[in-house]
């Protein structure tokens, strides 16, 4: 399966992009389409070998609308930029040609009797000369947009406006006419709606300027990420420094980076050391040390030594990059809530319509016998007051600004329905090694069995473990270097998730890990041996057991370190009301000491990566919703088994790919920041909803009884779907 992303033209309402989507889901080869208005984009998973991109963009065509490959974020700025400044023109065409209908409107109001009225402007030749123009075009798209959808058997905002508008110009020219035939007596002027349909117009335009505009800024999150790439980066070249454009920087490349300056590229520390400002990508607030061996990401501020680092990933593979995206799939994804929106949108004009005709029939027939002006009032009313646009902007505007504030937070989410489903999570299951604690344990402790020199057991254990990137080998690895022990090389390596390593070393044998690890291969443990261990652990170190030959040769003993957000993070968790659990593989004693100091009162300890993924089951029977936060290869299964899998940012790749949220902060606050923005942006929507639901429950009943002049009914239209994104743009500015 590929994907692909295509931006549309021409969508106006809910009942658009719900069209496009069921047309583009009904082809061949397409697994999904889904669309979305408030970004105006289609993102389809599809078989090439069945269905081609051509045929997404004809298929769009045909229902009416534009396709286009979607662009790079600043020609779509621009694109926007033109699309609004084209907006712009024809609002203030339309204001201009309306002053003078709304002036001769007004000047009728008995509290604004007072007003000068030029004789002119009751003219009906005047003012049909200024509504004509107004109602074909400036108004053109609107019959363009109704005669489309009504082809393609569907109906949208443009029928609305469409027969709105229509039914008061007509009517209006038809009783100019007849006032002529009659002589066009100035005493005399006929009843004329022509200030209804060039104010209509002219409202629903204001509405969609004012929409496009606030739509632009729930995007501010992703401009604001691309605004922290530098253009250019400082290159050693043959020997000298250059300055080349960033896209120009391959991997390997050695780049300089300078006090202040911004670090271009993903990449490794080779010479000199500093603190590094990685906030805005991560969300935290202190610097972070950095020296030779460290890696750094692009976009990240060098606060105050000179660096000369690596690249190690560029372009596309860049961290920046694959946030953005992330951001981007996230903003253009549907959360489950939205089918409701979809829904209604799919039958909402047709039954607006119905309505309209039978509020028209009431009118003319039993309230107000005859009256052709009431009953004609009472329709354009009903039609033009009805709006699916604010239906269809309530969740992804929301979801956009939500996932957007996120990202600036260092959470990212992978989509839509992580995003509605995180804020149900009532049970929160902790890896223990870097993510309850640092991480970057350290060797302590090397106890060697009797006949096997300490030396020899380091080497023999560090070649083993240096192929693993486990904390725990990683520190067995630095601990021997630091004891001067000589590297050996490792020939074969295997390992056993939970359990540990088995490797051959220079002809030898070494299995490195746990005791159920030594049991499984028929490795026997002495009780002075089992003595020592328990002693370890009951320090809260981590001992491994290493033997060589089949035969146990000793054990080396490492310690973590609590991070100093832990205790804050997982009591804040639980004055949440949420369930905290610590599993990890690692064994009871140490699991429990480690739990005590970060006050988590659940451990489950010497968990293989499946008991993990048992472990969450069996609480999901129990009608938990469960979110799992790990960062290492052993967590992958728990966190594709969890109802929310989160990922620790500074982890494996392969915890990030099965993660639906990645917490690009290892401080363990970010569960709690990214379950709290879950429940604001869910709350958001469900205001945006029942406002849009609301506002039409209660506006179409109004405007059928006759209370609201279809101008006023066209201004509420406008301001409807204006209010649902301004409601959802205070996400951005959401405290957690």
């Amino acid at each position: 399966m590929e994907k692909v992303d295509l931006q549309l033209e021409g969508m106006y309402c809910a009942a658009c992009s719900a069209r496009i989507e069921k047309a583009l889901n009904k082809m061949n080869g397409v697994s999904e389409a889904n669309v979305n208005l408030a970004l105006e984009a289609a993102h389809i998973s599809y078989n090439p070998a069945e269905v081609s991109i051509e045929d997404f963009m004809r298929k769009v065509e045909q229902l009416g609308y534009k396709a286009l490959p979607k662009q790079e974020q600043a020609d779509e700025a621009e694109r926007r930029k033109q699309s609004a400044r084209r907006q712009e023109l024809k609002l203030a065409a339309s204001a201009v040609l309306s002053l003078p209908l709304l002036w001769a409107m007004a000047a009728h109001f008995t509290w604004l009797s007072w007003l000068w009225l030029p004789e002119l402007f009751m003219n009906p030749w005047f003012q049909l000369a200024l509504a004509t123009p107004v109602q074909f075009y400036i108004g053109r798209q609107f019959y363009t947009g109704a005669y489309k959808a009504l082809r393609s058997g569907g109906a949208n905002m443009d029928v609305l406006v469409a027969l709105g508008t229509s039914a008061a110009y007509f009517y209006s020219v038809y009783t100019t006419v007849q006032w002529a035939a009659d002589g066009g007596g100035t005493h005399h002027a006929p009843q004329m709606y022509y200030e209804t349909s060039a104010i209509l117009i002219t409202l629903v335009l204001l509405g969609k300027l004012l929409e496009s505009l606030a739509k632009g800024k729930t995007s501010d999150a992703i401009k604001s990420l691309l605004q922290l790439q530098p253009k250019t980066a400082l290159v050693i070249r043959n020997g000298k420094e250059v300055t080349l454009p960033v896209e120009q920087v391959s991997a390997g490349d050695m780049v300089v980076v300078k006090p202040g300056d911004t670090i271009p590229v993903d990449g490794q520390v080779m010479e000199g050391s500093s603190a590094v400002d990685e906030s805005m990508l991560t969300g935290e607030s202190m610097p972070v040390a950095k020296a030779a061996g460290d890696t750094v990401i692009g976009a990240s501020v060098n606060r105050n030594g000179r660096l000369v680092i690596q690249a190690t990933f560029v372009g596309k593979d860049a961290a920046l990059a694959r946030i953005v995206k992330a951001v981007e799939e996230a903003q253009g994804s549907k959360a489950p809530i939205q089918r409701i929106a979809d829904h209604i949108s799919g039958i909402f004009v047709p039954i607006v319509v119905a309505i309209a005709i039978a509020g028209f029939a009431l009118w003319y027939i039993l309230l107000d016998p005859g009256n052709l002006s009431a009953a004609l009032e009472s329709a354009i009313a009903i039609l033009v007051i009805a709006c699916p646009c604010a239906l269809g902007l309530a969740t992804p505007t929301s979801i956009m600004a939500g996932s957007g504030r996120a990202a600036e937070l260092g959470i990212l989410f992978k989509g839509g329905e992580h995003l509605e489903k995180t804020q149900a999570v009532d049970t929160v299951v902790l890896d223990k090694t870097g993510t309850v604690t640092e991480g970057k344990p350290r060797l302590t402790d090397v106890a060697a069995a009797s006949g096997m020199p300490e030396k020899e057991l380091l080497q023999l254990l560090s070649a083993a473990e240096s192929a693993s990137e486990h904390p725990i080998a990683e520190a067995i690895v630095a601990g021997a270097q630091l004891q001067g022990a000589e590297p050996l090389k490792a020939d074969r390596f295997e390992a056993f998730p939970g359990f540990g390593i088995y490797a051959m070393v220079e002809g030898r044998e070494v299995l490195a890990g746990t005791r159920r690890l030594m049991a499984q291969h028929g490795i026997a443990i002495a009780k002075a041996q089992l003595d020592e261990m328990e002693r370890l652990e009951e320090q809260g170190k981590t001992v491994v057991l290493a033997a060589i030959d089949r035969k146990l040769a000793g054990m080396a003993a490492v310690a973590d370190t609590l991070k100093e957000t832990s205790r804050e993070a997982i009591a804040r968790l639980q004055a949440m009301g949420i369930e905290v659990i610590m599993a990890t593989g690692d064994n009871e004693r140490a699991a429990r000491t480690i739990a005590a100091e970060a006050g988590i009162r659940e451990v489950r300890a010497e968990m293989l990566p499946e008991g993990k993924a048992l472990e969450i089951k069996k609480l999901q029977e129990q009608g938990k919703k469960v979110a799992m936060v790990g960062d290492g290869i052993n967590d992958a299964p728990a966190l594709a088994t969890a109802d929310i899998g989160m990922a620790i940012g500074t982890g494996t790749g392969v915890a990030i790919e099965t993660a639906d949220i990645t917490l690009m902060r290892g401080d363990l606050n970010s569960i709690a920041d990214a379950i709290g923005m879950s429940r604001k942006t869910m709350s958001n929507i469900r205001q945006n909803l029942f406002w849009a639901l609301g506002y039409n429950a209660l506006g179409i009943p109004i405007a059928a009884s006759g209370l609201l002049a279809p101008w006023i009914a066209g201004a509420a239209m406008a301001l409807s779907s204006v209010s649902v994104v301004l409601n959802a743009l205070r996400l951005q500015r959401a405290k957690l």
